[in-house]
């Protein structure tokens, strides 16, 4: 791994601030410093918090490697790192699977290196292939990065009826569409996670895509039982589209949704976004999160007609001396080969065998 404390920076505050820093991996007992410090920076996500790392290590199975940065003995800053180890993916450091953000989070710029210098030294010692930090923004200049996702963000109105006449009137009559078939859409917690995922599985089989475990929903659900939320689509009783939303701040995102296909033309997933989105506004959040995809997909369109504007994601990579960037080869006839032959698996053998190959990607 290459060192990095000289790296350039671009988010960070711009003070000085003297003194040198250190850096330690952190157990339980520091739980309460950490979301402490989260919750004092204006750039933190839902996803630095604690809670977080029990949901890697028992949703994921994942070993954890908390950093924190101190100067004179307080906290300047911290790092969540989750290791990864797969013989199709690479052996990283993870910062963090599964979610959109997490990466480094620092007070200054000095503390901010002293992190990603510490992340460097654990792969070197644990013989990872390489480190990679999920931001919002470009922090080091220095580290090659990638930037081929974005997520798409939707200011929302003080009210749902502002928000409601802002909306492009093709969204609001598809809303209108989902209610005049009659579906109905429920929200709450693990009582509703049979459902979810049995359409979540699915959708995902259908779409060529290995699936999330269920446990890692459960563990989701478990440790944040008021800021997660499932919300399920039903038609005649039956679940036919669900999505799972994370809320922190005044900010609320959908990391997670499908709807089954032979359903689609009912709109059931319009009406659980507006039901998500109206009660967003109800508690007081400004900003919806439609989740990471990939420019002009279908999933970037289907949130684009909502009026939401992409912002691009970048992941900044710390390699080893001999390491390139991971692949990106999702327009190759071989990835394209692979997902046509996922989508032909009996949706059992998926659902079985998709959770060993999810949970590797870093």
């Amino acid at each position: 791994m290459v060192a990095v404390t000289t790296v350039q920076h671009g988010a960070f505050p711009s003070a000085v601030v003297e003194g040198p820093v250190s850096c330690k991996v952190v157990a339980a007992d520091d739980e309460s410093r950490w979301d402490a410090f989260v919750a004092s920076q204006p750039e933190a996500s839902g996803y630095h918090l604690w809670r977080w790392r029990r949901v890697f290590e028992q949703g994921l199975g994942h070993r954890s490697h908390y950093l924190i940065a101190e100067r004179r003995g307080l906290v300047a800053g911290i790092l969540p790192l989750v290791e990864v180890r797969s013989r199709l993916f690479g052996r990283a450091l993870s910062s963090l699977p599964y979610v959109n953000y997490g990466g480094v989070l620092a007070a200054d710029a000095a503390a901010g290196a002293a992190l990603v210098d510490r992340a460097a030294a654990i792969a070197r010692e644990r013989s990872l292939s390489f480190v990679v930090l999920r931001h919002r923004h470009r922090l080091f200049a220095g580290l090659p990065a990638r930037s081929h996702k974005v997520t798409m963000l939707l200011p929302l109105a003080p009210t749902a009826d502002a928000m409601w006449d802002q909306l492009d009137r093709k969204v609001r009559n598809q809303v209108r569409k989902a209610e005049k078939s009659g579906v109905v859409v429920e929200s709450g917690g693990l009582e509703l996670l049979d459902d979810f995922y049995r359409v979540f599985a699915r959708n995902m089989r259908d779409l060529g895509t290995p699936v999330y475990g269920r446990d890692l929903f459960a563990a989701i659900l478990r440790e944040f039982p008021v800021e997660a939320r499932l919300q399920i689509g039903r038609l005649n009783g039956a679940p036919i589209a669900v999505a799972l939303s994370y809320a922190y701040g005044d900010w609320m995102e959908v990391p997670s949704a499908s709807s089954l296909r032979e359903h689609r033309a009912l709109c059931a997933n319009h009406l659980i976004y507006w039901n998500v989105i109206s009660s967003a506004i109800a508690g007081g959040t400004r900003m919806f999160d439609f989740g990471r995809s990939t420019p002009n997909d279908g999933t970037y369109h289907f949130k684009e007609q909502w009026g939401a504007a992409p912002q691009p994601l970048w992941w900044e990579y710390v390699l080893g001396a001999d390491e390139r960037l991971p692949a990106d080869d999702r327009h190759s006839p071989k990835y394209r080969m692979t997902i046509d032959l996922w989508k032909r698996l009996p949706l059992s053998v998926a659902t079985a065998v998709g959770p060993h190959i999810a949970r590797l990607i870093p």
